[in-house]
């Protein structure tokens, strides 16, 4: 059910410049949802079926594009001063979800009892992504899918070199973003079965985080 407001007070947990980074994020993005991420989004997310869990949903700006029809919708995201956001967007929507302080590291769901995990942009900001990959694969349930759009490290050599030469500032400022991260190696390399991935580019952002991926992939034994 609709999890409502978080009090004022919920944002504590934050510093000062995830309080203002929590406050930017959708203006930031505001242009690349309009010239084509959007789309992105709803494709993707029309396809989740099930118990669904998003990891690390930020300021709900997925909430829109998921199905009417899931048996359950659960949003988790470790940062207060974003989960705040999160459920004052939630309750506006009137969706029925709840909203979880969880990480995506450690996810407090049990073995095999999730047909659908979603990261949208998650995979580049968390310290070490194949522990969340192994955490995926714990919680699925054999024939479960996982949902991904991500943007990822460049196959140009001349833009990767600078995503490599703006991965310090960038993470500064993004809060803990990898713009240099080879995610689809590591998809590749988790367990899961990869289907169709598809590439694009994000336009409308700064050229070291366009380069993007949408895909699925599947626990086996379904």
């Amino acid at each position: 059910m609709n999890s409502g407001a978080v009090p004022a007070a919920a944002v504590e947990g934050s510093d000062l410049w995830a309080r203002a980074f929590s406050a930017l994020y959708d203006p930031l993005l505001w242009v690349g949802e309009k010239a084509g991420m959007g789309v992105r989004r709803r494709d993707l997310l029309g396809r989740a079926r099930g118990r669904t869990v998003e990891l690390g949903s930020g300021t709900g700006l997925n909430l829109r594009y998921y199905p009417d029809d899931l048996d359950e919708l659960i949003l988790t995201e470790p940062e207060a001063a974003m989960r705040a956001r999160l459920a004052r967007r939630l309750h506006r929507s009137r969706r029925r979800a709840r909203v979880l302080d969880a990480s995506a590291e450690q996810l407090p769901f049990a073995d095999g009892t999730v047909d659908t995990v979603v990261s949208t942009l998650v995979l580049c900001t968390v310290d070490a992504a194949d522990p969340v990959l192994r955490e995926i694969g714990r919680v699925l349930r054999p024939g479960g899918q996982l949902l991904f759009l991500e943007h990822v490290r460049s196959q140009s050599p001349r833009l990767a070199h600078w995503q490599d030469r703006l991965a310090g500032p960038w993470r500064r400022f993004a809060e803990g973003c990898h713009c240099n991260r080879a995610t689809l190696e590591l998809i590749r390399t988790c367990g899961l079965e990869l289907g169709e991935v598809q590439e694009a580019s994000w336009r409308a952002m700064p050229p070291i985080i366009r380069p993007l991926i949408t895909g699925v992939a599947t626990k086996s034994g379904g």
